[in-house]
């Protein structure tokens, strides 16, 4: 495993949109989730959001997830630095957003663990998986584990953020903004350097299964 050195975080790196801090949660709230983790990939959409003990609330939740979860999608790793260590989670809901300027934006629970880490370093790298990594995306998933154990990886040229080797592509990023959307955030980031490989077959998945495009 290869590590790169922790890099200071400006009050505002560049890039940030000035009032992009405004949109994020309190420290309190932040430092909440902390805690015990909790899962860091949802297979379908709102898998780990508590339903109401109703029937109709518990059958137009299971219609929701259903139908979303019929919507074939990449699967990325996002990835950053926290206390000079690597940080990364597992996530679906990417895309682009913007080509002026270069916006992308993912979208993790409030849930998540991995994401105050990354939302406090105020950077992040999304890797492209690739058709022979769902065992990675798995590890990145799981809780309780040194999730970059055995995992080669190099520091972004822009953040230092990890770039997993195998994957098909990146794109670096600075925070450019956060809003807050029902149980999940919005997060936009700023491009500020990007690279293809020559990986060819992306990691899909697909009504709760990783697929490929074979």
């Amino acid at each position: 495993m290869s590590s790169g050195a922790h890099r200071g975080t400006p009050d505002i790196p560049d890039g940030m949109s000035s009032d992009a801090r405004e949109t994020w949660p309190s420290p309190e709230l932040i430092s909440s989730w902390l805690g015990d983790a909790g899962y860091e990939f949802e297979l379908r959409p709102g898998e780990d959001v508590e339903i109401p003990e109703d029937p109709e609330a518990q059958a137009a939740a299971r219609q929701f997830r259903d139908v979303l979860g019929r919507f074939a999608s990449g699967v990325t790793v996002v990835t950053s630095t926290s206390g000079g260590e690597p940080v990364g989670m597992t996530c679906q809901s990417f895309s682009s957003v913007s080509l002026e300027p270069p916006l992308v934006l993912f979208i993790p629970a409030k849930t998540s663990r991995a994401w105050p880490l990354i939302q406090r370093s105020g950077r992040f790298c999304v890797n492209f998986l690739g058709a022979e990594q769902a065992e990675l995306s798995n590890q990145m998933a799981s809780r309780g584990v040194d999730k970059f154990a055995g995992v080669d990886w190099t520091p972004s040229a822009a953040t230092g953020s990890p770039v997993l080797a195998g994957t098909l592509g990146h794109v670096d990023c600075t925070i450019h903004a956060v809003h807050e959307a029902g149980d999940h955030y919005v997060v936009l980031g700023r491009v500020l350097e990007l690279a293809s490989s020559d990986v060819a077959d992306p990691l899909l998945f697909f009504q709760g299964k990783y697929r490929t495009t074979d």
